[in-house]
């Protein structure tokens, strides 16, 4: 296994872990009694957790390693995400919640830091593929859950055995991460205790947090949709989810080679204008299939512009790259986790299809400052350098 394909097993671990829980999120509503709102509020923690480990996670990384963030960050969510389905109440789940968000905070900044080093060293794109590999994993497991709800088996017993096959794997996988060393262009400055975005930041925030109130809209409410819309039996409604993921993860693993070719920026005016045919779609669909077919498009719209902003904003000099990743992540990530529980008070007041609707403006938002990607080119690279080994 080549270095940068541990990297990329990072976000597979994880989504595997993620997907799964979420993909019983109806699962866990009934267990718990909530209302749409009050599961709202149980995510809304997480998204706290996952903005204190954006926040305040980036020395400790930078200090411990890939490799040892993998384990700790990695393994660390995929158990808090397992003893919340095993929890008697909302209220007793509420501290795992958070302390989840904070390992998946970790992680994020881990995960692509060290996808844009390795990807200075090969010298062509891949950190549309690293988040592919998240979106491959989120379909496997999303469609593993879609057949475990139909067969009755418990969220418990299902979150379990995530639990250990992610453990088993990334046993092996993890043990030997190397550290890919910072691009020769990076800022050298020291790291702050706290990241925070600037405001040349904000542009590319806006483009990355876009395309994840989409997919945090897809993949946390669909079921739900499908469910209370139409009625659909357990596994039509986890087809939606798991459409969703496939087709993000087929675009996000097909589409390095085309930005390479045709530059970031029409890529990502042409990827957000198909979310928001997609998510028109969703929104207004008379029939199942409708909205099968609508949230496919949503991820193809939605697969590559996230990375797409990642990578610009690891190439930017003003600060070093985990900062400004982490300052990202922190917009982003807050809108992917929080913005779904928002979508849930909307969905309880006023509908689950407007859910969807107040999406739409979103990403003609973003699609105004699209020119904020053109901003950094793919830099050329020197020769290779050899990769430094943790520890």
């Amino acid at each position: 296994m080549k270095p940068h394909h541990r990297i990329f097993f990072i976000q597979f671990a994880v989504a595997l872990s993620v997907g799964a829980f979420l993909s019983r999120l109806p699962d866990l509503q009934r267990k718990f009694g909530l209302t749409e709102g009050e599961l709202g509020l149980l995510l809304a923690i997480m998204s706290l957790g996952v903005l204190c480990g954006l926040t305040f996670s980036v020395r400790i990384i930078e200090r411990f390693g890939a490799r040892a963030t993998a384990f700790v960050t990695v393994f660390g969510a995929s158990l808090f995400l397992s003893l919340i389905s095993w929890m008697p109440s909302a209220l007793s789940a509420m501290p795992l919640f958070f302390i989840t968000g904070l390992f998946t905070g970790a992680f994020e900044i881990n995960a692509n830091i060290e996808t844009d080093r390795h990807e200075a060293l090969l010298g062509y794109r891949i950190m549309s593929r690293a988040h592919g590999m998240w979106s491959l994993g989120f379909c496997m497991t999303a469609l593993i859950a879609a057949g475990m709800r139909q067969a009755a088996v418990s969220i418990e017993l299902h979150t379990f055995f995530v639990l250990l096959t992610v453990l088993i794997s990334g046993s092996v996988v993890f043990s030997k991460i190397e550290n890919a060393p910072p691009r020769q262009d990076a800022h050298s400055g020291e790291i702050p205790l706290i990241a925070f975005p600037t405001m040349g930041l904000l542009s590319l925030c806006l483009i990355g947090a876009a395309p994840l109130l989409a997919e945090g809209a897809s993949v946390d409410w669909s079921a739900i949709y499908m469910r209370d819309v139409f009625a659909a039996e357990p596994f039509i409604g986890g087809l939606s989810v798991t459409i969703f993921s496939l087709c993000i993860a087929i675009g996000r693993l097909a589409m390095d080679p085309v930005i390479d070719r045709f530059n970031p920026h029409p890529v990502a005016i042409v990827l957000l204008g198909i979310v928001v045919v997609g998510l028109v779609m969703v929104a207004t669909a008379a029939h199942p299939a409708t909205a099968l077919i609508g949230f496919g498009l949503t991820g193809i719209g939605c697969s590559s512009v996230y990375p797409l902003a990642i990578s610009a904003a690891a190439r930017r000099t003003d600060r070093p790259a985990p900062v400004n990743v982490a300052a990202l992540g922190q917009t982003t990530f807050l809108v992917f986790f929080a913005g779904p529980p928002l979508l849930g008070f909307i969905a309880e007041y006023f509908g689950i299809r407007m859910s969807y609707w107040v999406v739409v403006p979103v990403m003609v938002t973003a699609l105004l400052v699209i020119k904020a990607l053109s901003a950094v080119p793919m830099p050329a690279t020197a020769e290779p350098q050899p990769v430094q080994t943790n520890g």
